[in-house]
């Protein structure tokens, strides 16, 4: 059976005139086959190998998401900036593939979440790999959500906003809001306040079977974003529901690469360089 190789890229950040043709050419020359248009496909992505992502963290955020429902592991090749969920750089890509085709890397389950909410009897829901963001206008007050933990209340302070993140996502946006960073083999799920009027608010670290309801009680607009996209406004006094679900991302981990050493190198201090 031929070899398939689906690509997912952000064409803003790659020279899709030059790179892609010499790309392509390459993996013909290895007796692979190059898919683009594989997303609703489902019996061309489950003919996939892998999916290789050139771009940035949101390239492989959004593959990675694409790719989970089949089981298909993700390559991220880092044409950003940070690219802190990106594997491989981009004058390594070569070596990588090679290593890829040879079977030299494992395979890394990351958690993810699903958010819901009730508009008129009809239940719409997200999936996201980082996070799920409520946040107010900015031409706006402080927004008041209130925070339910399988039913419990917690702390619920005038805020700019709120952040509900898987581990993969500790490194983002939550991290920025003050969170902590949490290794992406613990099952967990952090909730982190966006500039919270209250000296003791704090992030906390929640256990993955918790559903979080999450109750816009005050304000005039809150949006919400998953993973950054598919922007949503709630309306007063509506709940979104936050939970862990089965559902598993895949990436393809190469050996030499390990949590303690990409957080050093990509959150290091900048200041002087």
């Amino acid at each position: 059976m031929a070899h398939r190789v689906g690509l997912y890229l952000n064409r803003s950040k790659i020279n899709t005139d030059t790179f892609l043709p010499q790309l392509t050419v390459w993996f013909e020359q290895q007796g692979w086959e190059t898919v683009f248009d594989w997303q609703n496909n489902e019996e061309l992505v489950q003919s996939l190998d892998f999916i290789l992502s050139l771009g940035g963290d949101g390239t492989v955020l959004k593959a990675a998401r694409e790719a989970a429902p089949f089981g298909i592991p993700v390559l991220g090749v880092n044409f950003g900036r940070l690219g802190f969920l990106c594997e491989v750089e981009r004058g390594d890509i070569y070596s990588a593939l090679r290593k890829v085709m040879s079977k030299e890397y494992s395979i890394e389950e990351r958690m993810m979440l699903e958010a819901s909410i009730n508009r008129s009897g009809k239940i719409m829901k997200f999936k996201v790999l980082n996070d799920v963001v409520f946040f107010r206008e900015y031409s706006e007050h402080m927004i008041t959500l209130e925070v339910k933990l399988s039913g419990q209340a917690i702390a619920s302070p005038p805020a700019d906003g709120l952040i509900i993140a898987t581990p993969t996502g500790s490194t983002a946006y939550s991290l920025s809001a003050g969170g902590p960073i949490v290794s992406p083999d613990v099952e967990a799920i952090l909730i982190t306040q966006i500039s919270a009027h209250s000296l003791s608010s704090r992030p906390m670290v929640v256990s993955r079977h918790e559903k979080i309801d999450i109750t816009f009680t005050k304000g005039t607009i809150c949006r919400v974003t998953f993973d950054g996209g598919n922007v949503l406004v709630m309306n007063p006094g509506e709940t979104m529901r936050v939970e862990s679900i089965p559902l598993k991302a895949k990436f393809i981990r190469l050996a030499g690469r390990n949590f303690p050493k990409v957080v050093r190198e990509k959150l290091r201090d900048r200041w002087h360089e």
